[in-house]
């Protein structure tokens, strides 16, 4: 095992740190080319996930006649129960000695949660209460596997690969996400044609926990090169709140949080908009939620190449600014060619944002407290989630659910994230990569070579296809 000398970026902290002496341990290029190319068919199989079930939920709502403010909840609401299940993630990875063990465990549930939810399809009914229960469990196992990947991974990929590697398995994960949204999409029309449109859900939902089960065995294969918890540490909820005043981390995730909070004023209702006073088939829903996909994977190379040449803050700026007036467009015109622009527009914002973000995760927070951290600032993102929802449902049932109204909650919404760029522009600019360097031969093709198929009988996810 070799030992690098590094000095921890001020970012992290808010002073200067001294050098540190951070053990790397040697891996050989093959069990670090298996890692990678499971690493992307687990994201592939994930985002299929998300494109057939999660993707989904608001449309089964609906189609259930659980109610258009109902649909619009379904996805934020159950976010915080689902936050305080997630809690318990750095004391499960304590008790288990493996953040590997809790990631598949964590996905395992969450593939299960689907079952009922086919069950219920089949059956044409299922309690409002249970559905939100349903997704409330969906979406906690889904958060408790987000830090203690982050944690995991980051000693798998070494960081002179990692802004093109996951700007190129964030393409991907794109690519399947919208694969599968768009066979969703025609396998329902196809199934409303045919009165069958509930039995399409629960074949579509039986897909997608097909899939989480896949991704499962995907996690389970890769290696754990530092399993030992030793260093790493638990931040507290008093300490994780005194960051948002004083450190460079804390900055970053107060900007998150706000955009956050700020996007969900309209986010959730996109779909009852289209599907409701827009009247759209499934077909041209699909096709306006399919192009944001299409520009992300489209943008995500060059996006890469811009993070690792110019930093991830100035790549967070221009995904920043670039989703401000996304949502406030809909109010521009309902033309159907003119809102296919603006998805595009959509599309490429929210894939510098959402990979910038991803990348901060690693260059803002150290590795011994990324678990704890991210963990709290789970439940921080929840909340905000909540909040933004709720108030757009509130105005919703205070001033009628009509074409006007949601048109309000879209403009409210870019007003809100205008308002966050004062939170952008305090966050650090020493948020930079580390120099990226030439890699091994090995490596290089490891991280650029398309993904070969998986072993016969192998068939998650921050993230998300926005519509706005």
């Amino acid at each position: 095992m070799s030992c690098v000398v590094e000095s921890e970026s001020p970012a992290v902290s808010g002073r200067q740190q001294p050098e540190i002496c951070r053990p790397q341990p040697h891996r050989s290029d093959a069990p670090l080319r298996a890692d990678l190319r499971f690493i992307l068919h687990e994201g592939a199989a994930h985002s299929v996930m998300l494109g057939v079930g999660e993707n989904y939920l608001s449309a089964f709502v609906l189609a259930m006649g659980m109610g258009q403010i109902a649909a619009g909840l379904v996805t934020t609401v159950p976010l915080l129960a689902g936050a305080v299940l997630q809690l318990i993630s750095p004391a499960a990875v304590d008790a288990l000695g493996s953040h590997r063990r809790w990631v598949v465990v964590c996905a395992a549930i969450q593939a299960a949660s689907f079952l009922p939810m086919c069950a219920g399809a089949l059956a044409g009914s299922l309690p409002v209460a249970a559905m939100f229960a349903l997704a409330a469990v969906y979406f906690g196992a889904g958060m408790a596997t987000s830090p203690a990947w982050n944690t995991w991974v980051d000693t798998i990929v070494p960081s002179r690969l990692r802004a093109r590697y996951f700007s190129r398995r964030t393409r991907v994960n794109q690519i399947a996400t919208l694969a599968g949204f768009v066979a969703g999409g025609f396998a329902l029309q196809l199934g409303l044609a045919a009165g069958c449109r509930l039995q399409v859900f629960a074949a579509l939902f039986l897909l997608a926990a097909i899939c989480r089960l896949a991704s499962t065995v995907c996690l389970a294969r890769q290696s754990e090169p530092e399993p030992s918890l030793d260093g790493h540490r638990r931040i507290g909820m008093r300490e994780f709140l005194g960051r948002f005043r004083s450190s460079g981390d804390g900055r970053l995730l107060v900007y998150l949080l706000g955009v956050q909070a700020a996007a969900q004023i309209a986010g959730p209702y996109f779909t009852s908009y289209m599907l409701g006073p827009m009247r759209l088939s499934y077909v041209a829903y699909v096709a306006l939620i399919a192009v944001p996909f299409a520009a992300k994977a489209a943008s995500l190379p060059a996006l890469g190449s811009l993070a690792s040449r110019f930093g991830t803050r100035r790549l967070l700026f221009v995904g920043g600014v670039g989703i401000v007036p996304i949502s406030g467009l809909w109010l521009v015109s309902d033309s159907f060619a003119f809102l296919i622009c603006v998805q595009v527009l959509s599309g490429v914002s929210w894939a510098a944002y959402e990979l910038a973000t991803f990348l901060s995760f690693f260059e803002s927070i150290r590795p011994e407290e990324r678990t704890s951290l991210l963990t709290k600032f789970n439940f921080a993102h929840s909340v905000a989630t909540t909040a933004g929802s709720l108030l757009g449902g509130g105005l919703l049932l205070a001033c009628g659910k009509n074409q006007q109204t949601y048109l309000l909650l879209f403009g409210l919404s870019s007003v809100a994230r205008a308002v966050t760029l004062i939170g952008l522009w305090r966050v650090p600019r020493g948020l930079r990569l580390p120099a990226v360097g030439r890699a091994p031969r090995g490596l290089r093709d490891a991280a650029r070579d398309e993904p070969r198929p998986i072993p016969s009988g192998v068939a998650v996810g921050q993230a998300l296809g926005r519509a706005a």
